[in-house]
Protein backbone atom coordinates (compact mmCIF):
# COMPACT_ATOMS: atom_id res chain seq x y z
CA UNK A 1 0.00 0.00 0.00
CA UNK A 2 1.38 3.06 -0.97
CA UNK A 3 0.54 6.51 0.77
CA UNK A 4 3.02 9.11 -1.95
CA UNK A 5 -0.98 11.15 -1.88
CA UNK A 6 -0.71 12.02 1.67
CA UNK A 7 0.99 14.50 3.58
CA UNK A 8 0.71 14.29 7.84
CA UNK A 9 1.10 17.51 9.26
CA UNK A 10 2.26 17.78 13.05
CA UNK A 11 2.22 21.60 14.24
CA UNK A 12 4.59 21.86 17.14
CA UNK A 13 5.99 23.39 19.95
CA UNK A 14 8.68 22.38 22.15
CA UNK A 15 8.63 18.23 21.28
CA UNK A 16 11.88 17.27 21.53
CA UNK A 17 11.10 14.22 23.63
CA UNK A 18 8.88 12.76 21.16
CA UNK A 19 9.21 14.30 17.62
CA UNK A 20 11.95 12.36 16.11
CA UNK A 21 10.46 9.11 16.87
CA UNK A 22 7.45 10.50 15.67
CA UNK A 23 8.63 10.71 12.07
CA UNK A 24 10.65 7.69 11.88
CA UNK A 25 7.85 5.55 13.02
CA UNK A 26 5.71 7.43 10.55
CA UNK A 27 8.06 7.18 7.38
CA UNK A 28 8.31 3.35 8.40
CA UNK A 29 4.56 2.19 8.33
CA UNK A 30 3.92 4.20 5.33
CA UNK A 31 5.99 3.98 2.19
CA UNK A 32 6.12 7.34 0.43
CA UNK A 33 4.31 9.43 2.89
CA UNK A 34 5.20 13.17 3.00
CA UNK A 35 5.50 14.90 6.88
CA UNK A 36 5.61 18.98 7.06
CA UNK A 37 6.47 19.63 10.81
CA UNK A 38 5.06 23.39 11.45
CA UNK A 39 6.96 24.72 14.35
CA UNK A 40 5.53 27.71 16.76
CA UNK A 41 9.24 28.75 16.98
CA UNK A 42 10.15 25.93 19.38
CA UNK A 43 13.28 26.72 21.74
CA UNK A 44 13.89 23.43 23.17
CA UNK A 45 15.81 21.66 20.25
CA UNK A 46 13.08 20.60 17.87
CA UNK A 47 13.97 22.45 15.47
CA UNK A 48 17.32 21.02 15.22
CA UNK A 49 16.05 17.55 15.49
CA UNK A 50 13.40 18.44 12.72
CA UNK A 51 15.93 19.74 10.64
CA UNK A 52 18.16 16.95 10.61
CA UNK A 53 15.61 14.75 10.03
CA UNK A 54 14.57 16.64 6.83
CA UNK A 55 18.26 17.12 5.86
CA UNK A 56 18.43 13.11 5.23
CA UNK A 57 14.92 12.70 3.67
CA UNK A 58 13.57 14.99 1.20
CA UNK A 59 10.11 14.10 2.33
CA UNK A 60 9.97 16.05 5.19
CA UNK A 61 9.68 19.28 5.51
CA UNK A 62 10.07 21.81 7.99
CA UNK A 63 8.43 25.03 8.46
CA UNK A 64 9.37 27.55 11.21
CA UNK A 65 6.78 30.17 12.07
CA UNK A 66 8.07 32.83 14.03
CA UNK A 67 4.74 35.62 13.20
CA UNK A 68 1.00 35.00 13.97
CA UNK A 69 1.09 31.58 15.92
CA UNK A 70 -0.99 28.97 17.04
CA UNK A 71 -1.91 25.56 16.57
CA UNK A 72 -5.04 26.35 13.74
CA UNK A 73 -2.55 28.82 12.28
CA UNK A 74 -0.01 26.32 12.46
CA UNK A 75 -2.07 23.37 10.59
CA UNK A 76 -3.39 26.61 7.72
CA UNK A 77 0.32 27.13 6.90
CA UNK A 78 1.53 23.68 7.00
CA UNK A 79 -1.47 22.12 4.63
CA UNK A 80 -0.43 25.14 2.25
CA UNK A 81 3.11 24.07 2.01
CA UNK A 82 2.12 20.74 1.41
CA UNK A 83 1.57 19.63 -2.31
CA UNK A 84 -0.45 16.19 -2.06
CA UNK A 85 -3.80 15.25 -3.15
CA UNK A 86 -4.75 14.58 0.84
CA UNK A 87 -3.02 15.78 4.95
CA UNK A 88 -3.37 14.31 7.75
CA UNK A 89 -3.08 16.74 11.04
CA UNK A 90 -2.07 14.71 14.50
CA UNK A 91 -0.65 15.78 17.15
CA UNK A 92 3.27 15.23 17.48
CA UNK A 93 2.99 14.31 21.37
CA UNK A 94 2.96 10.47 20.69
CA UNK A 95 -1.01 11.16 22.45
CA UNK A 96 -2.86 10.14 18.68
CA UNK A 97 -1.51 6.74 17.42
CA UNK A 98 0.29 6.72 14.17
CA UNK A 99 -1.29 3.73 12.96
CA UNK A 100 -4.45 5.16 12.44
CA UNK A 101 -3.36 6.94 9.35
CA UNK A 102 -3.39 3.30 7.65
CA UNK A 103 -7.98 3.34 8.87
CA UNK A 104 -7.64 7.04 7.51
CA UNK A 105 -5.78 6.45 4.35
CA UNK A 106 -8.77 3.44 3.67
CA UNK A 107 -11.33 6.32 4.50
CA UNK A 108 -10.07 8.19 1.42
CA UNK A 109 -9.86 5.01 -1.17
CA UNK A 110 -13.68 4.70 -0.45
CA UNK A 111 -14.24 8.20 -1.33
CA UNK A 112 -14.76 10.39 1.91
CA UNK A 113 -13.24 13.96 1.13
CA UNK A 114 -13.34 14.56 5.16
CA UNK A 115 -12.13 11.45 7.90
CA UNK A 116 -12.04 12.47 11.43
CA UNK A 117 -10.29 9.92 14.22
CA UNK A 118 -12.55 10.65 16.75
CA UNK A 119 -12.32 9.66 20.80
CA UNK A 120 -13.30 5.93 21.24
CA UNK A 121 -11.99 5.95 24.78
CA UNK A 122 -10.10 9.25 27.04
CA UNK A 123 -7.50 7.30 29.58
CA UNK A 124 -7.21 8.94 32.72
CA UNK A 125 -8.79 12.13 32.35
CA UNK A 126 -10.52 12.64 35.78
CA UNK A 127 -14.72 13.67 36.35
CA UNK A 128 -13.47 17.32 36.05
CA UNK A 129 -11.78 17.49 32.68
CA UNK A 130 -14.64 14.76 31.50
CA UNK A 131 -17.45 17.29 32.17
CA UNK A 132 -15.74 20.35 30.70
CA UNK A 133 -15.57 18.21 27.67
CA UNK A 134 -18.56 17.43 27.22
CA UNK A 135 -19.71 20.87 28.06
CA UNK A 136 -17.82 22.42 25.25
CA UNK A 137 -18.93 19.63 23.07
CA UNK A 138 -22.59 20.51 23.49
CA UNK A 139 -22.34 23.99 23.18
CA UNK A 140 -20.20 23.12 19.94
CA UNK A 141 -23.10 20.65 18.50
CA UNK A 142 -25.67 23.35 19.05
CA UNK A 143 -23.33 26.14 17.32
CA UNK A 144 -23.13 23.48 14.31
CA UNK A 145 -26.69 22.61 14.20
CA UNK A 146 -28.08 26.10 14.23
CA UNK A 147 -26.01 26.96 11.35
CA UNK A 148 -26.63 23.66 9.10
CA UNK A 149 -22.79 23.20 9.59
CA UNK A 150 -21.08 19.67 8.75
CA UNK A 151 -21.20 17.68 11.84
CA UNK A 152 -19.23 14.42 13.29
CA UNK A 153 -18.75 12.41 16.87
CA UNK A 154 -15.92 14.33 17.73
CA UNK A 155 -15.86 18.19 16.59
CA UNK A 156 -12.57 18.79 18.60
CA UNK A 157 -10.48 16.20 17.42
CA UNK A 158 -7.00 16.89 16.56
CA UNK A 159 -6.58 13.68 14.61
CA UNK A 160 -8.43 14.35 11.09
CA UNK A 161 -7.60 13.72 7.35
CA UNK A 162 -9.12 15.93 4.72
CA UNK A 163 -8.50 17.05 0.99
CA UNK A 164 -6.46 19.28 0.79
CA UNK A 165 -8.05 21.32 -2.13
CA UNK A 166 -11.59 20.84 -0.12
CA UNK A 167 -9.74 22.38 2.94
CA UNK A 168 -7.57 25.34 1.26
CA UNK A 169 -10.78 26.39 -0.43
CA UNK A 170 -13.04 26.44 2.34
CA UNK A 171 -10.57 28.13 4.20
CA UNK A 172 -10.10 30.79 1.81
CA UNK A 173 -13.52 31.68 1.27
CA UNK A 174 -13.71 31.55 5.12
CA UNK A 175 -10.79 33.24 6.37
CA UNK A 176 -11.82 35.17 9.19
CA UNK A 177 -13.73 32.08 10.94
CA UNK A 178 -11.06 30.26 11.18
CA UNK A 179 -9.48 31.29 14.51
CA UNK A 180 -5.49 31.28 14.54
CA UNK A 181 -4.24 31.42 17.73
CA UNK A 182 -6.71 28.57 18.42
CA UNK A 183 -6.59 24.97 18.70
CA UNK A 184 -9.78 23.58 17.22
CA UNK A 185 -9.14 23.69 13.26
CA UNK A 186 -11.27 20.94 12.32
CA UNK A 187 -14.34 22.57 14.55
CA UNK A 188 -13.26 25.92 12.37
CA UNK A 189 -13.53 23.75 9.22
CA UNK A 190 -16.87 21.98 10.01
CA UNK A 191 -18.61 25.48 10.78
CA UNK A 192 -17.69 26.34 7.16
CA UNK A 193 -18.74 23.25 5.60
CA UNK A 194 -22.81 22.43 4.68
CA UNK A 195 -23.93 19.20 6.16
CA UNK A 196 -24.08 17.17 2.82
CA UNK A 197 -20.20 16.66 2.86
CA UNK A 198 -19.01 13.40 3.13
CA UNK A 199 -17.29 12.83 6.42
CA UNK A 200 -15.71 9.24 7.80
CA UNK A 201 -15.19 8.30 11.19
CA UNK A 202 -12.36 5.88 12.64
CA UNK A 203 -12.29 5.39 16.44
CA UNK A 204 -9.21 5.45 18.39
CA UNK A 205 -7.42 5.61 22.30
CA UNK A 206 -6.26 9.02 22.95
CA UNK A 207 -3.87 8.32 25.23
CA UNK A 208 -2.21 9.91 28.13
CA UNK A 209 0.41 12.35 27.54
CA UNK A 210 4.39 10.65 28.64
CA UNK A 211 6.47 13.54 27.79
CA UNK A 212 6.36 17.35 27.58
CA UNK A 213 2.68 19.30 29.28
CA UNK A 214 -0.07 20.36 27.17
CA UNK A 215 -0.31 23.86 25.60
CA UNK A 216 -3.99 24.15 26.63
CA UNK A 217 -4.35 26.75 28.53
CA UNK A 218 -6.09 30.31 29.29
CA UNK A 219 -5.90 31.75 26.29
CA UNK A 220 -6.59 28.65 24.32
CA UNK A 221 -9.93 28.35 26.45
CA UNK A 222 -11.02 32.35 24.29
CA UNK A 223 -10.00 31.42 21.21
CA UNK A 224 -12.13 28.22 21.32
CA UNK A 225 -15.11 30.89 22.61
CA UNK A 226 -14.22 33.18 19.53
CA UNK A 227 -14.62 30.27 17.23
CA UNK A 228 -18.05 29.70 18.80
CA UNK A 229 -19.25 32.68 17.33
CA UNK A 230 -17.09 33.65 14.40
Amino acid sequence: MKYNEITVILPTLNEKDTIGRLIRLILKAYPGIKIVVADDNSRDGTIEIVRRISAKNSNVRLLVRKKNRGLTASVIDGIKLSKTKYTVVMDADMQHPYQVIRKIKEKFDEGYDIVVAFRANVTNWSLYRKFISKTLMLIGNIVLFLEGSARCKDIFSGYFGTRRELFLNTYMANSKRFVGPGYKVLFDFLKCLNRNVKIGEVPYVFNIRKFGSSKAGFKQGIALFKSFFS
